[in-house]
């Protein structure tokens, strides 16, 4: 069995463009040219890789599978070309991070701006995702880490503890809420929810919750940031629950309050998800490193 790297670089363009056309154009070639290469690849497996129909492509099972395995591939071909770069005195290389709402768009930011002002030669491709899909993009090599928060099955990766995310009711002063020592989730719901926008993780997080209760989630407004959330919350719109570190950070200048949470998801283990810490190239590693000194920081999250 013979194929070269552009055979896998071609397939991945492909499998990851609604078409055979714009796939080939990916990898700068003609539409007959690409077809030539899969069905090329098709013979050398003996098994079909795509169904091919007037509306685009579909990957079969094998297809699915070689894509797995062409990720990989490609993948330690970058980091490989990445280690080398590395002699030279900028280093630099990609690096593709899957992770939830909180990690997005509270502390990440933050820490990639000093982690890439050390090296201009990195750029980074951050993606906020739902936990099974981060387990499964750094399994199948979609992405070179993740960061979870809650219980997770990931038997085949590396789990790196990282720090607690705790989630907190944040109402506005003078709430019926405010003084409680701390509520339930079922206590909070005859209130109105003011929550991030669908398909975050956060949001999809609590609805598990309040369906597991037989509930509802009464949403009347859904935005797009945590700061835009607190201002409604300050406003008196509604009530939210957010990451404790994000509520400390916009409480400072807001009219809000934080309530504990008594519930047991409400504490939730953060951790950093890779296949393989040693086969990372030292780039990678470094920003693992910097994520794990973070979490003891002030603006970082805390162990609780």
């Amino acid at each position: 069995m013979h194929f070269d790297l552009a055979d896998l670089r071609l397939f991945i363009h492909i499998a990851e463009s609604p078409s055979l056309t714009q796939g080939a154009r990916r990898a700068a070639l003609s539409p007959a040219a690409a077809s030539a290469r899969v069905k090329a690849l098709e013979s050398q497996f003996g098994i079909r890789l795509l169904y091919r129909d007037s509306r685009g492509v579909e990957l079969t099972p094998a297809g699915q599978r070689l894509l797995q395995h062409a990720r990989l591939i490609m993948r330690q071909v970058d980091f490989l070309k990445g280690e080398f770069t590395e002699y030279r005195s900028d280093a630099t290389g990609h690096i593709r991070i899957f992770a939830n709402t909180t990690a997005v768009t509270e502390f990440l930011p933050g820490l990639l701006a000093v982690y890439l002002a050390d090296r201009p030669g990195v750029t980074v491709d951050l993606q906020e995702r739902l936990n099974r899909d981060i387990v499964r993009g750094v399994i199948d090599g979609a992405a070179d880490l993740g960061i979870t928060a809650g219980l997770i099955e990931a038997s085949n990766l590396q789990i790196l503890p990282y720090s607690m995310d705790r989630l907190t009711l944040v109402v506005p002063t003078g709430h019926p809420l405010a003084s409680q020592p701390q509520v339930t989730l079922r206590e909070t719901l005859d209130y109105q929810h003011i929550c991030l926008r669908e398909g975050t993780s956060l949001l999809n997080f609590l609805r598990d919750q309040v369906e597991r209760l037989g509930a509802t989630l009464n949403l009347r407004i859904q935005l797009s940031s945590f700061e835009a959330v607190c201002r409604m919350v300050e406003a008196k719109v509604g009530i939210g629950i957010l990451p404790e570190s994000a509520a400390r950070h916009h409480g400072r200048s807001m009219a809000i309050r934080t309530v504990r949470i008594e519930e047991p998801w409400a504490v939730r283990e953060r951790n950093i998800l890779v296949r393989d810490l040693e086969a990372l190239p030292e780039s990678v590693r470094a920003l693992v490193r910097l994520l794990q000194d973070s979490a003891g920081s002030s603006d970082a999250p805390r162990p609780l």
